[in-house]
């Protein structure tokens, strides 16, 4: 059997014309070791139903620090179809989706996780729809086996996000979904660091359809979208598609104005009207200095959010860094070279 190739992957490759439509599927991977062979096999199984089409998998390695590297090289020796973009380090589920997607040579090109919580079968009805019509087909979660914490928090996130943008960002989606070659291409020019890619891709327009499903427990491993990364990924959807918090400052100064005011005409009336109880106002100037000093903060914390997102847009640097795209592919790997790919 031949050797796995590493190579540079240069420019981006035509979509496949005549023949059988080939569908892309964008695999982000982190720390999987213990499902993603599973998940492969899954994943055949499923498409081994649909032969009417030609795959390719493009498993992203978001600088996975177990196992799961070899795995993948393992699989692709046996799977001519699967390639492996392997990050430097680990940027995160949005930049290894991006990767993906900037990878993808496909007619369609179907995002989704490698933990089974997406199960590989739905896919399939995603590309039913897009062969009836649809250029973009989200799956909106029916049910989720996760906690109740999470999903409490999840569903009150995707509908405070709906009302607060101009943009109308499906609820109830994650980034499992399908886009046609020409969304794909253009979600390929959306080149911000702070990435909120269900939001980009919802605000592109298109023919856009959904399909729901019941949302499966992880196979194994823990998650990797822990509290801290799923408030930096809310924090990323609502101030890179909504000016909301800013209008919150301005509403909330009125507010205070409106208080301020009122608490000036109270000290002044019982100053004049009740001298003889009015003694000195060190508790109301505590909380009046509390109060202000509050609002001050919390208005500067959002202020520095979006002027954070400025700064990092502003440094020009690369989204990505890939250490080798490996594939199972003699003519993908014909100068037989390790490298690196800097993608901005």
């Amino acid at each position: 059997m031949p050797d796995i190739v590493r190579r540079v992957q240069g420019a981006h490759v035509p979509r496949q014309r005549g023949g059988a439509a080939l569908v892309s599927y964008v695999l982000p991977v982190f720390n999987e070791q213990d499902g993603i062979r599973h998940f492969h096999e899954e994943l055949v199984t499923a498409l081994g139903g649909r032969p009417e089409f030609t795959y390719e998998l493009v498993y992203v390695n978001d600088g996975s620090a177990d196992g799961t590297l070899p795995i993948l090289e393992d699989i692709a020796k046996n799977d001519r179809r699967v390639r492996i973009v392997d990050f430097a380090r680990n940027f995160g589920h949005q930049m290894a989706i991006t990767a993906g997607i900037d990878e993808a040579r496909g007619d369609a090109v179907i995002v989704m996780d490698t933990d089974l919580q997406d199960p590989p079968k739905v896919s399939l009805q995603l590309i039913d729809a897009w062969r009836e019509g649809a250029e973009i087909v989200h799956a909106r979660r029916r049910s989720r086996q996760d906690t109740l914490f999470k999903r409490t928090t999840a569903h009150a996130f995707y509908r405070l996000l709906r009302s607060s943008t101009e943009v109308d960002i499906p609820v109830d989606t994650g980034d499992f979904r399908l886009m046609d070659r020409r969304a794909a291409d253009e979600l390929r020019r959306f080149r911000e660091r702070s990435r909120f890619v269900r939001g980009m891709v919802a605000s592109m327009g298109f023919r856009q359809s959904e399909v729901h499903f019941d949302r499966d427990e992880r196979f194994a491993g823990e998650t990797k979208y822990p509290l801290r990364k799923m408030a930096r990924l809310a924090i990323d959807g609502l101030t890179g598609f909504s000016t909301a918090p800013l209008r919150m400052i301005t509403k909330l100064g009125f507010a205070v104005l409106a208080l301020s005011l009122i608490g000036i005409c109270y000290a002044l009336a019982m100053k004049v009207l009740r001298p003889e109880i009015t003694v000195s106002g060190w508790t109301m100037l505590m909380v009046v200095v509390l109060f202000l000093g509050g609002v001050q903060m919390l208005s500067l914390g959002v202020l520095g959010s979006y002027i954070g997102r400025t700064y990092n847009e502003v440094q020009g640097r690369p989204l990505y860094t890939v250490r080798a795209v490996i594939a199972h592919d003699a003519e993908a790997g014909a100068d037989g070279t390790d490298g690196t790919r800097h993608d901005d």
